[in-house]
């Protein structure tokens, strides 16, 4: 089974698509896309399908630059980033939750940075990816 739930590479996701696996946590999808995108205009959604093992992800861009990879689960959803050195340290430095932090360090280390996964159900865990965002963003 693939890391997402929408799986089928022949299938685009649509926003039905999305509502069906999500439920509830849908508005927090939503809600966390639109505040990304009013704070880092112009914000570009672009549908990725990384494979068998991965399925479908939406990537939340600003020009060439990747702020944050979304991820359908089934009732949440799973939010990605890639944060170099400096945006390592500052999380580490931010008031975010011990867990949060936790994944962080925990994370691999690649050519292009550290990248982690966190599971989005609440809406403090949306409040929590924006403020990574921001990090992410500023440096």
């Amino acid at each position: 089974m693939a890391l997402s739930i929408l799986d089928d590479q022949s299938k685009k996701p649509t926003d039905e698509d999305l509502a069906a696996a999500l439920g509830r946590t849908k508005q927090l999808w939503d809600r966390l896309v639109n505040d990304v995108a009013q704070v880092y205009p112009p914000v570009i959604q672009e549908w990725g399908f990384a494979g068998e093992k991965y399925g479908w992800s939406l990537r939340l861009k600003r020009k060439k630059r990747t702020i944050l990879y979304l991820i359908p689960q089934q009732r949440y959803f799973l939010c990605a980033f890639v944060f170099g050195g400096r945006a390592t340290d500052a999380a580490r430095e931010a008031n975010l939750p011990v867990e949060t932090i936790k994944a962080i360090n925990d994370a691999p280390v690649y050519g292009e940075g550290r990248g982690f996964r966190l599971k989005v159900s609440k809406r403090k865990d949306v409040e929590t990816m924006a403020t990574l965002a921001a990090i992410k963003m500023a440096n």
